[in-house]
């Protein structure tokens, strides 16, 4: 479908791994013309769930149009199991490529994603990509977590957590600045509990709320909801600084 001088595509959360990858995409050279997210069911095994509704402010703050993808009702229940499920979930997303493929000048060249560890996603997104005849640019993939989280601090990234599910972290961690203070903290949680230093098993979830690829940092006004082992935070307001 495309040619190697066509658009990159980022798939893009808002989180802090989809948005390095962007953002290392950038600092390539990637032509990155589309932001793409999916907007997924709370039991999603392939996406990123909490706050997806904020991409849009941080596409504008990054300057890049987003597309917005809201998953069919073949993701709801169809499903026998969790590859079923992944594979079903991919299905929005591919289309909405394929469509881009045909509108972006050139073609989709690349598709940026933010995996760190997981064969799971990767290898279904690796999968969509060869399917698009398009490459699969993921700077994260099989990194040290705890260099990736150093890097993105050396970089200038403001990072909130806004959901947790992890033993040893509790209400406090919402909202909370994933600074080298708190990065100390999770490799101490990581050694004693397991804890993944990104949170790549769902211990926590994070927004980017500031970085050097955006023009204006987001300011959030929140709630923080917790049943005593897992929580999150419920934006109440948000809105681009001047």
């Amino acid at each position: 479908m495309s040619e190697t001088d066509g658009a990159w595509v980022s798939l893009f959360s808002g989180g802090k791994d989809s948005s390095w990858a962007l953002y290392r995409a950038i600092e390539d050279g990637l032509d990155v013309r589309r932001l793409v997210t999916v907007h997924p069911t709370d039991d999603s095994y392939m996406y990123h769930v909490p706050a997806t509704e904020l991409a849009g402010l941080a596409a504008e703050s990054i300057g890049i149009e987003l597309l917005e993808v809201e998953p069919d009702d073949l993701e709801a229940g169809s499903a026998t199991d969790a590859g079923q499920q992944g594979d079903d979930e991919l299905e929005p997303l591919e289309a909405a490529l394929v469509d881009l493929d045909c509108e972006l000048e050139g073609g989709i060249a690349g598709v940026t994603a933010g995996a760190v560890e997981s064969e799971f996603q990767t290898s279904r997104i690796q999968a969509m990509c060869d399917r698009l005849d398009c490459e699969l640019y993921a700077p994260l993939w099989q990194e040290s977590p705890r260099d990736l989280a150093d890097a993105m601090l050396e970089a200038g990234f403001e990072i909130r957590i806004i959901q947790v599910a992890a033993y040893g972290l509790d209400e406090s961690w919402l909202g909370r600045s994933l600074d080298r203070d708190a990065i100390e903290e999770l490799a101490k949680h990581n050694e004693e509990y397991g804890v993944h230093i990104l949170g790549e098993g769902g211990e926590f979830e994070t927004l980017v709320v500031d970085g050097p690829h955006m023009d204006r940092r987001l300011d959030l006004e929140y709630e923080t909801t917790w049943d005593g082992s897992r929580g999150t935070i419920r934006v109440m307001e948000a809105q681009l600084e001047s």
